[in-house]
């Protein structure tokens, strides 16, 4: 790399034998370690790291350019450089008074008129007057998409359901991804087909999985309305895409579409029209307080020196750990029920963006990049995997993300609950730092109830879990994302990962379908046998 990361690697080794309870026991730690943007505090003291080490790890950001990379991210250049696109996620929350060029093109300007159009089909739906094949108001809503187009809707549905309004209350959401089609099939004998509106969100709309689920719905409608294709997609289909000719070649009613742009990446698309199910969910107030407190995050990304900017010292950190702590595994623990889909939405947008072994120039990196992320509520992982965090053999650096205050503040039993929640992370994140010395009763306990300690953590500290600062931390993790791959020298916005196991599986469907004569691998053949032979066995 470069002299700063000679040193942080000299800081590594300065560091190798002091344990966190001999750094987080000085009186200006936590004032020295924490960092605030509005509704949501930083704090990075349970970090293994000194003051020097970030003063070193922000040297090391200034030597990868990264103020200059944040502005060519936020002014619409074309960091996604395999694909030779922007990516404007960022210009999805721009206010309407913000000024966008980018190639020609007024960006605010084609934001804003698609969000004027979801809010008219929002309203619409919310008023009852989109009505089924028989006139019967729509009140179910099911929106079959995967990745991008089901993880971050489906989260945030999850999050801000007790901010629903009362026009909202009447419509029931439900998320369909598995491509099995397992999801779908329980869910279909719940619903009524004459009050039931699929919202078919693909990016591209060449999604298998989100079209073998969209062709399973449409037979079912068809068998229950005796209506024609045709006539089934205009009055219980949307589709929400980037691809809209392809859409509307598939059959469905331009009218009915809404559109947004190659360059949204599909992981961070829940702010384009892909969020039309939080709009839903939440309302178009919500959903634009939603925005309104990613764009506050954009903005701090943009104007904060590194050395206060919050998605670039989570991002730094995260460094140290990955490649001078020799720290793999990241999980995301949030005390908070509403915030049980986050976990799985971070796995995607992480591991997604930073799980790549090439540059940006094509060329194999020779250091580690995106750590393995898993997670799980809080309380819940207590009982499940806490075990390894704190007597295992993996060392793990943990994210505790809680919100001070609960929304609903005038039930008394809610509010004890959430107290005992803080007291359980903040006790976790204690004890995961200082280990046995977390209790100071003297007594000497047996090997197997030892706790080491020395496991640094992150905790993120909501003021509440309100729709603005929802957007705020999500917008947080998505700008963090983007500061490792520009230490790390590789492109986030990309995913060519993902692309060879569907080819593989486009071809291999005709060979369980028995119309293919090609050989493959002794493993794969003898697979393909067994299932032949249970099959005809029945």
């Amino acid at each position: 790399m470069n002299s700063a990361w000679s040193a942080l690697e000299n800081s590594a080794a300065r560091l190798s034998s002091t344990h966190l309870k001999d750094l987080i026991t000085t009186s200006d730690r936590y004032s020295a370690f924490s960092f605030r943007h509005e509704g949501l505090l930083l704090d990075l003291s349970r970090q293994r790291l000194d003051p020097q080490v970030l003063e070193e790890l922000i040297a090391l950001a200034n030597s990868q350019g990264m103020t200059d990379a944040i502005s060519k991210l936020l002014s619409g250049e074309r960091v996604n450089t395999t694909e030779n696109r922007a990516a404007l996620h960022s210009a999805l929350r721009l206010p309407e008074s913000a000024e966008l060029i980018v190639d020609g093109q007024d960006v605010v300007s084609d934001v804003h008129q698609t969000l004027a159009r979801m809010e008219e089909f929002v309203k619409k739906i919310h008023a009852g007057q989109w009505r089924g094949f028989t006139g019967k108001p729509i009140s179910q809503v099911v929106n079959i998409g995967v990745g991008g187009s089901d993880l971050g809707p489906l989260m945030v549905c999850e999050a801000l359901n007790q901010f629903r309004p009362d026009d909202a209350r009447d419509i029931d959401l439900h998320f369909v991804s598995s491509m099995d089609g397992s999801q779908l099939a329980n869910l279909l004998l719940e619903l009524d087909a004459e009050s039931t509106l699929f919202v078919l969100s693909s990016k591209s709309f060449g999604t298998i999985d989100t079209l073998a689920n969209a062709a399973t719905a449409i037979e079912w409608l068809q068998e229950r309305s005796g209506l024609s294709r045709e006539l089934v997609l205009k009055q219980h289909f949307i589709g929400v895409t980037a691809a809209p000719e392809k859409a509307i070649s598939w059959g469905l009613a331009e009218s009915n579409l809404l559109k947004f742009w190659d360059w949204t990446g599909g992981r961070y698309s829940l702010w384009s029209a892909i969020g039309l199910p939080i709009a839903l969910s939440v309302g178009m107030h919500g959903f634009k307080e939603l925005l309104a407190g990613a764009h506050s995050m954009d903005k701090h990304f943009s104007e904060a020196p590194l050395t206060e900017n919050l998605p670039v010292l989570l991002a730094m950190t995260g460094i140290w750990n990955t490649n001078f702590q020799d720290i793999h595994a990241h999980a995301i623990l949030p005390y908070d029920g509403r915030l049980a889909h986050l976990p799985a939405y971070l796995e995607q947008l992480e591991m997604e963006s930073n799980g790549k072994s090439v540059s940006g120039q094509g060329e194999a990196v020779s250091h580690r990049t995106c750590p393995i992320l898993w997670g799980e509520i809080g309380p819940n992982a207590q009982h499940a995997f806490y075990q390894l965090l704190h007597q295992g053999t993996e060392r793990v650096m943990c994210d505790f993300i809680v919100p001070a205050r609960r929304y609903v503040d005038r039930e008394s039993t809610l509010q004890d609950q959430h107290q005992l929640a803080l007291a359980n992370c903040l006790a976790q994140a204690r004890v995961l730092a200082l280990g046995d010395a977390a209790l100071t009763d003297g007594i000497e306990r047996p090997s197997w109830q030892r706790y080491f300690g020395n496991q640094p953590s992150t905790v993120i500290l909501l003021d509440e879990l309100t729709p603005y600062n929802l957007g705020s931390l999500v917008a947080l993790y998505e700008h963090k994302v983007y500061a490792q791959a520009v230490i790390w020298g590789i492109n986030p916005f990309d995913q060519w990962g993902v692309e060879l196991g569907k080819r593989v599986a486009n071809d291999l469907i005709t060979a369980l379908n028995k119309s293919s004569k090609a050989t493959y691998d002794p493993a794969t053949e003898g697979l393909l046998d067994a299932i032949q032979n249970l099959r005809e066995s029945r």
